[in-house]
């Protein structure tokens, strides 16, 4: 018997610690931009589980990766070696400015990772400095330690006290992150775009500074690519923009295309963990590493890069001029397809996301007033120009 949306989410209420914010729409399946509620009733993705379905849903590559491999071998523990999970490292440090990768199951245990490498590097390099400078409005994963490193006092308050190790001061501030600097600094670690904070990019003079002073005092700078990796900004990694490189790099979400992988890159420079210094049961099992080939082969493909920029600039643009003609749109900001467009309220950004919900347009916020477009990287023209009418339709209504 077919449960009606109100039996599933009734049924979830009384078995899930309710910690997320649901839209009322219970999906069952996907193809492609599209995705189907169990009422049946189409939508298309713009959220793409959060920035994480590069190449849309129930793609046809990774499913045949995925279950071939299923069918051959799927975990084994890091105590052996795997082809898949040797491919997979190649391909990322072949086309990276990092030597050394560390793979894990998520995004905060990337940036987890990171900081415990960047920890190790300065008690053996650095006279024991173990501290880790982040910015404000940053977001770097839930783990306790991950949650003190963000620098949203919102997420620390339920769960105080905090670990200890881990400053913060302004985005885009590189004065504040020099007075930040200490005897006791290992690394600095912040986003290239502020995905979770409200869209925010960081400014170039700022990046390029901010390498500078690392190199000065001779501290690690690590990016947190965890949303903005793997093609998300019309660039591999979102690096490339700023013309720096990093010397620890976290990555997760658009990754796997839909699969539970996160990686820790590293210079060969700050590589430091020993056999015993860290470990994970699932990490870069082969079935995730194998589907992870087929994102990474598809994203690096000639010109998909090109065509994500393209379509990033096209969605950016357009909202612009729905601001400039409703008056509604009071900013709007992003790279490739990480946009973020500020509504003149969070009443307002409430309404579009529920207008387009209930017109087959699935929206997401990153701030109180602020939407995000992350739709799949695969996302076709007229898709997206789909999307778009919708989103003018809800300002105007």
């Amino acid at each position: 018997m077919t449960q009606s949306a109100t039996d599933w989410q009734a049924r979830e209420a009384q078995v899930y610690h309710q910690t997320f914010a649901r839209a009322p729409v219970t999906l069952v399946r996907g193809s492609g931009m599209r995705v189907w509620d169990d009422a049946g009733r189409e939508y298309l993705d713009f959220a793409a589980g959060i920035a994480v379905n590069a190449l849309g849903h129930a793609n046809p590559a990774i499913a045949d990766a995925v279950a071939e491999q299923a069918r051959t071998l799927v975990q084994v523990s890091n105590l052996f070696y795997t082809t898949p999970q040797v491919e997979l490292g190649e391909r990322l440090t072949g086309h990276s400015a990092l030597d050394r990768v560390f793979f894990v199951n998520s995004g905060g245990e990337a940036t987890e990772t990171c900081v415990k490498i960047a920890r190790k590097w300065g008690r053996l390099n650095r006279d024991g400095a173990t501290g880790v400078i982040t910015t404000l409005r940053g977001f770097h994963g839930r783990s306790l330690a991950m949650t003190a490193a963000t620098g949203t006092p919102a997420y620390h308050e339920p769960f105080e006290p905090m670990p200890a190790g881990f400053t913060h001061v302004p985005y885009n501030d590189l004065d504040a992150v020099r007075d930040a600097i200490d005897d006791s600094t290992a690394a600095v670690m912040l986003e290239l775009i502020q995905a979770e904070g409200g869209v925010w990019v960081a400014d170039a003079d700022y990046v390029t500074g901010l390498r500078e002073l690392c190199d000065e005092h001779g501290i690690l700078l690590i990016l947190d690519e965890v949303q903005t990796g793997i093609g998300r900004t019309g660039k591999l990694f979102a690096y490339e923009h700023f013309g720096v490189t990093p010397d620890l790099m976290a990555l997760a979400k658009g990754l796997g295309g839909g699969l539970p992988i996160g990686a820790a890159l590293s210079t060969e420079r700050c590589s430091v963990l020993r056999p015993g210094d860290h470990g994970s049961t699932f990490s870069g099992n082969p079935l995730v590493c194998a589907g992870a080939r087929v994102v990474f082969d598809h994203v690096t493909a000639p010109g998909f890069l090109e065509d994500v920029a393209r379509k990033g600039d096209h969605a950016a643009a357009e909202l612009r001029r729905l601001g400039r003609e409703t008056g509604e749109i009071t900013d709007v900001r992003g790279l490739g397809l990480l946009v973020g467009f500020d509504l003149t309220g969070p009443e307002r950004a409430d309404h579009v996301i529920a207008y387009a919900r209930d017109h087959g347009v699935l929206l997401i916020k990153a701030a109180a007033a602020t939407i995000r477009l992350v739709p799949a990287l695969t996302i076709s023209d007229a898709e997206l120009d789909t999307g778009l009418e919708v989103i003018g339709a809800a300002l105007r209504a």
